[in-house]
């Protein structure tokens, strides 16, 4: 790292030392290097946040003034409720955005962290910056065009964000509060609040509208659901089986798969007596999954398997390792 800013960390890192432990006295290097270490790991941590959040608002930006503004089109949630005021009122869609948000921005101060509100108001504020003086060129007029694609582009710049720690879509937070009072899931709220603004929209502008407004909404929401969970599905796999160590060989060495083996009992035998046995689990992809079922019946058809959808994977032999 730059001699510059490598004494500002450890600057900075004295300070913090003090603070925490209310004390002028200097600190060794010892002490100080792994603070510095921290700070490195969340400097680079922000910059790559930030870089997700830049991404994000102009993506959303383009399917905003590129699709949806210029043809009058609206989204689901806090965008969805901007465009529509922006289309029964003379208010610029800059302002607006920023205007609606700005309930569900202190919402989010309040149930989820200061942080995450303050990020938040960034990433929201600078999609407003980007409407306003940015002129994306408008793509097409083609509806079913203009729906698809701005609500993709939409979705992108949603999802980027939320990578990058913030939201420039406010009815997410809404949805995890009411979640939380509520006997309901979040997909649930948040499916709630987009048909009364669905059905809003089917008032004021028209019923075609409203239903390009659906596909759009779709369109964004699986995009999102792509850039957060990430396009390549992977699955979490529990395998119980007597020939475990048959099972551990065929997977490292026929699907390059690593995995973990945990020390099991089994509680079922004739007159409640136990048995020890070890427990596999690896993660795959979705398109893995057909060759491991006929690996496993091979080795063992009585295996039992467990099999679950793994969110978000960091670290470790995600990757499948190389042949030798």
């Amino acid at each position: 790292m730059n001699p510059f800013f490598s004494k500002i960390l450890v600057d900075i890192a004295r300070k913090r030392l003090k603070a925490s432990q209310k004390t002028t006295t200097e600190f060794s290097k010892r002490q100080i290097v792994p603070v510095v270490r921290n700070l490195q790991v969340e400097l680079s941590h922000a910059i790559k946040e930030y870089i997700f959040i830049i991404i994000g608002v102009f993506s959303a930006g383009f399917g905003l003034k590129g699709f949806l503004l210029p043809n009058r089109f609206i989204d689901g949630g806090a965008t969805g409720i901007s465009l529509l005021l922006e289309n029964i009122t003379n208010i610029e869609l800059s302002f607006l955005l920023i205007l609606v948000n700005i309930p569900f921005l202190i919402l989010g101060a309040r149930t989820l962290s200061l942080k995450f509100a303050i990020k938040s108001i960034i990433a929201i504020a600078f999609l407003g910056f980007v409407v306003h003086y940015i002129d994306y060129p408008t793509i097409t007029e083609d509806k079913l065009l203009i729906a698809v694609f701005g609500g993709f582009f939409l979705g992108l710049g949603i999802g980027m964000s939320m990578r990058g720690g913030s939201v420039i879509d406010g009815t997410e937070v809404l949805a995890i509060y009411l979640s939380r009072k509520l006997s309901l899931t979040v997909g649930d709220v948040l499916l709630l609040i987009n048909i009364i603004i669905f059905s809003f929209g089917a008032y004021v502008l028209s019923i075609e509208t409203a239903l390009y407004a659906i596909l759009t909404y779709l369109a964004a929401a699986k995009t999102v659901d792509f850039v957060v969970d990430g396009v390549e599905e992977y699955v979490g796999v529990t395998i119980i089986s007597e020939k475990h160590e048959e099972l551990r060989t065929m997977l490292i060495e026929k699907l390059r798969r690593a995995c973990t083996i945990y020390a099991g009992k089994g509680g079922y035998g004739g007159k409640g007596q136990s048995y020890d046995k070890d427990i596999i689990y690896t993660v795959v992809t979705r398109l893995e999954l057909a060759k491991l079922h006929t690996e496993i019946d091979k080795i063992d058809k009585d295996a039992f398997i467990i099999m679950g959808l793994v969110k978000d994977l960091k670290g470790g032999m995600i990757k499948r390792k190389p042949l030798k």
